[in-house]
Order: C-alpha cells, then structure tokens, then sequence
C-alpha cells in the first residue's frame, strides 16, 4: 500500500518536543513541581520560544501541566476518574465519598432543575455546595439539589447552616432507599462562579457530570458537579475498564 499524503507529512517540531518534554516530566519532575522558565527551556530543547509555547500549551491542554497565576508552570496531578454507567450505587456523601461539603442554602433553583426534580418551579430546595481537591488543588465543584420532600423530617435546630446544615440534609436523605441512579456527561465552559471555584480563567473548558438520584419512583435528588476538563478522565463500565486518557498515544481498552 502505498504512502498516503498524510503519512509523507513530517511530524511538527513542536510535537516533537512536546513527547520529549512528555518525558522529562516522567523522569526528572514530581507533581506540584515548577518548571524552569520559558528561556532555559528553549536553551535546554535547542528551539525556539514559540516553538516550546506550542508544546507547553498542549501539554496543558493534555492535563500533564497547569499554568498557576503567580506561580508558573507546573507539573499536573495525576488525572481524577469519573466513573460513569456503574452499576455501583450510593447516596452522595456515603461512606468513601471523596467529596468535601461546604454549605448548604434553601433556595428556589433555576427552572431546569426543578423541571428535572419534578417539582414546582417556584418550591426552594436544598442546594448543597461540595468541592472535590487532589493534591491540594480544586479539581471539581458540585451543585447538590435536594428537594424538602425528600427530607420531610429536617428540622433547622438538626441543620444551623453552612456545612452542618448540608451535613444533615445530606444524613437525612440516606434515610431513603436509593432505588438506582444515572448520569449525563457534557463538554462546557466555566461559568464565573465555576471559574472561580476551580482556579480556571471563565470559558476554560470543564465537563459537567448531571447525576440524578431515585427513591420511590421519582428524582430525590440532582447532582451538578463541573470537573476540570485537564484534571479528569472519563471512565465506563462496571469495572472502569475503558477509559478516555489525556495521551492520544495510549488507548482505550
């Protein structure tokens, strides 16, 4: 078979170097690690500075590096697994939940959500606030919606405010039988307050991972956690099996 056109193309510089970066950061770097700067880069690869912008800008992209306002360039964490179409299922805030809760507010949420809750579109609902941090950095922020039918016995004295308040919610709703629940994924953009919550520019990319939860036949309650789309992959299956990795040369199995 002869060479196609696309095959005869020579690999850019910039990708190049890009796997050769890929490889220092693997054998001479740890995570949280600053790169030395722009200039002895470009010195050590023998390139050019745009050329080693290009290579630095996917390997952000990629996830292996982040770029920190008033730090510099940094080696990334390791990506978090979000785990979707298990068949595992349990109550947010369970045992072994990695998430860390915030606050708590009652509010009427935005026409969307009570849609999806089935509830009436001018009925407050407890919305939970909780974060998910690896190595010390924010990597996902969650929206927890749980509507006052599905905790009828809260009482404000159980649930002050803030944290212990969505603590409480968050107890009371165990008290249901969770019959099974599903998730939606979606490719977005930070909105200022995810933005803000993630140490992201607004517009960076994110995947939102809607989750809703059922009890008695109905929504008990909607999960919105926004993840960092450098931070995370995307896994499938009731063992986690086939991933989606940040390295195209690594493949799904």
């Amino acid at each position: 078979m002869g060479t196609t056109q696309l095959e005869s193309v020579p690999e850019p510089k910039y990708w190049h170097l890009r796997t050769v970066l890929s490889e220092a950061l693997d054998s001479e770097f740890s995570v949280g690690e600053i790169l030395p700067n722009e200039r002895d880069l470009a010195a050590r690869f023998g390139v050019a500075r745009a050329t080693l912008r290009q290579a630095l800008e996917q390997l952000e992209l990629e996830g292996r590096l982040q770029r920190r306002r008033g730090v510099g360039t940094t080696v990334a964490p390791p990506r978090v697994g979000v785990a979707v179409g298990t068949e595992q299922h349990a109550w947010p805030g369970a045992a072994g939940d990695v998430w860390q809760t915030a606050d708590c507010d009652l509010a009427v949420p935005a026409a969307s959500v009570a849609d999806a809750l089935e509830s009436g579109r001018d009925e407050p609902v407890h919305t939970v606030h909780r974060s998910r941090v690896t190595h010390g950095q924010p990597v996902a922020a969650e929206l927890l919606y749980i509507p006052q039918s599905s905790v009828p016995d809260l009482s404000g004295i159980d649930a002050p405010s803030g944290a212990a308040r969505a603590r409480a919610v968050l107890r009371e709703l165990h008290r249901l039988e969770l019959e099974g629940q599903d998730s939606a994924v979606e490719l977005g953009s930070a909105r200022a307050d995810d933005a803000k919550a993630l140490d992201r520019l607004p517009g960076a990319p994110v995947l939102v991972v809607t989750t809703r939860y059922i009890a008695a036949g109905r929504t008990a309650a909607l999960s919105v956690a926004t993840y960092r789309a450098d931070t995370c992959r995307l896994t499938f299956g009731d063992s986690g099996g086939v991933e989606i990795h940040a390295d195209p040369q690594r493949r799904a199995s």
